[in-house]
């Protein structure tokens, strides 16, 4: 295909999914989705490839979306008609929890169907436990939604939706989420025909091919100019209740094909408490963090992905097996990077930075306002400090590898019966070192309501300080406390009307020698 044709197309794709995810954050009722930007949007081909995703949204969910979309794809094959939309939430089918729900727009011109539009969101509410670490399995965590059709050649599904309806805490706010998703994926299918008619295209296959089999070919050859061989990396670190959770990753580079697989053989095996991941979320932060150091320039697509192997042993804590929980398993996943950077370091030491503070604080509420209805807060997020990099310091309260915001403390209380008492940086506790890694944060808030009161939170690293790099020096360690008490949640909390919560987010690691 001509390149300049092709640039033109490919700015059209881009332009046409970016904006639908940004009309779909906008007019997402989730606080996280509106505010935090936890989403992810991309275009599939009729074979259910990735062709293009949005310039917004977070790795987790964009990367998981691929497989999501794929399985959507291959499951409803020949059984799709103009109007339908598909959905799931399986954990092991698309990100990993019962929050992130997929859905999946089939897009026909006239009779032909010639592409799908997927998106991933966080939802406020889907039953169950809630998003912390304490049930038992995952039948307890909320509401299993198997691939089926949320909307049937334009008319919603009355039996999915009236289960959908007596399950979730928050109806209202589901089924407006729900309503984000599906209309942004209309609106994007028009865009996308229009596109065809415009230049004079049947359907979008050829482009495609074009598409994925460059995007496959220049990551390999950016894995070719590496020096091959396998290198080793290794992570350590606390989860709510004090587990010791340990990631190890053997990242082998063959230049002569062109392929890096990541092996993560020798990892912690899968746990009892809700911080276990399936294999596509792991998938998804590993091929992130391998890419954003080995060529971030180029699309993020089937094909960009597909020189890329990750391997887990089945039943451990990155690749568990039903029925493991799995609800907070953000908070073992978003540590999957840093082992793989470490292994990285010993590749191109000046593109990899130190251990950062690892998954965000979360936290969910659940009580009653002072009118007696109730409430359930949708998850909040809080970031540690960064890793230093080789030449610039680690930024402040930011989380890597997750693309998620925090939500504004305005919206947070406008929505519930919150105050907060501090958010401040948590000065000096990122690591010394060359260039020092980021400050933590402090946040401290009560509830102002009469009744007593759920706290779901899920903090990591409050023993063991993210490790620095190439003699940096390691990061506070964080600390969780309700009512100047040290606690390790790993279950949900019944908390009192006055209860103070402080959370002291950890600092990221240095990197080099301090001065």
């Amino acid at each position: 295909m001509d390149g300049i044709e092709l640039e033109i197309l490919w700015s059209n794709l881009i332009g046409v999914v970016t904006e639908r995810a940004k009309a779909l954050q906008r007019i997402a009722f989730s606080p996280i989705v509106r505010e935090a930007g936890d989403l992810a949007y991309a275009l599939f081909d009729q074979r259910g490839r990735m062709v293009a995703q949005a310039n917004t949204g977070t790795p987790g969910h964009i990367n998981s979306l691929a497989f999501a979309g794929a399985h959507l794809v291959k499951e409803f094959a020949g059984r799709c008609e103009p109007g339908d939309v598909l959905i799931t939430n399986d954990p092991w089918l698309s990100a990993g929890h019962f929050f992130d729900i997929t859905t999946l727009t089939p897009i026909f011109k006239g009779d032909a169907l010639i592409a799908y539009l997927g998106s991933t969101i966080h939802h406020t509410d889907i039953g169950g436990y809630g998003v912390g670490a304490g049930a038992r399995d995952v039948h307890e965590e909320g509401l299993w939604i198997p691939p089926l059709k949320l909307y049937e050649r334009g008319t919603p599904n009355p039996v999915l939706h009236a289960i959908i309806g007596r399950n979730v805490r928050t109806p209202d706010a589901v089924f407006g989420d729900l309503a984000a998703q599906v209309s942004s994926g209309q609106a994007a299918a028009e865009h996308l025909i229009a596109l065809c008619e415009r230049h004079g295209l049947e359907d979008l296959e050829a482009l495609s091919d074009e598409i994925i089999t460059r995007s496959e070919e220049s990551t390999r050859n950016a894995i070719r100019k590496l020096r091959p061989g396998t290198y080793h990396g290794k992570t350590v670190f606390d989860a709510p209740g004090g587990e010791k959770i340990t990631l190890k990753v053997a990242l082998t580079v063959d230049a002569e094909t062109g392929t890096i697989v990541a092996d993560f053989d020798g990892s912690s095996m899968q746990t009892s408490s809700g911080i276990n991941v399936v294999l596509n979320y792991t998938h998804a932060y590993a091929t992130f963090a391998i890419r954003s150091c080995l060529n971030h320039e180029l699309p993020n697509n089937t094909g960009s992905l597909a020189p890329i192997e990750i391997k887990a042993p089945v039943g451990s804590i990155i690749n568990c097996s039903y029925p493991a929980p799995v609800n907070a398993r953000h908070v073992v996943g978003m540590y999957v990077a840093m082992p793989i950077l470490k292994a990285l370091y010993q590749v191109f030491p000046e593109k990899v930075l130190a251990e950062g503070s690892g998954a965000v604080w979360t936290v969910q509420i659940e009580g009653r306002k002072a009118d007696g209805k109730p409430f359930t807060s949708s998850m909040f997020n809080y970031s540690g400090g960064m890793g230093a990099r080789a030449e610039k310091p680690g930024p402040s309260a930011t989380c890597y590898p997750t693309g998620v915001a925090a939500v504004p403390v305005e919206i947070l209380e406008a929505a519930m019966p919150i105050v907060f008492d501090r958010k401040e940086l948590r000065r000096g506790s990122g690591g010394a070192g060359r260039m020092p890694g980021g400050d933590g944060q402090i946040i401290a808030f009560h509830m102002n309501t009469s009744d007593p009161w759920l706290l779901n939170a899920v903090p990591s690293r409050v023993d063991m300080g993210p490790e620095g790099l190439g003699g940096g020096e390691s990061g506070q360690s964080g600390r969780f406390l309700v009512n100047g008490e040290y606690v390790s949640p790993a279950r949900k909390l019944g908390m009192k009307p006055g209860d103070q919560v402080v959370l002291e987010t950890p600092g990221g690691g240095g990197y080099g020698t301090p001065a």
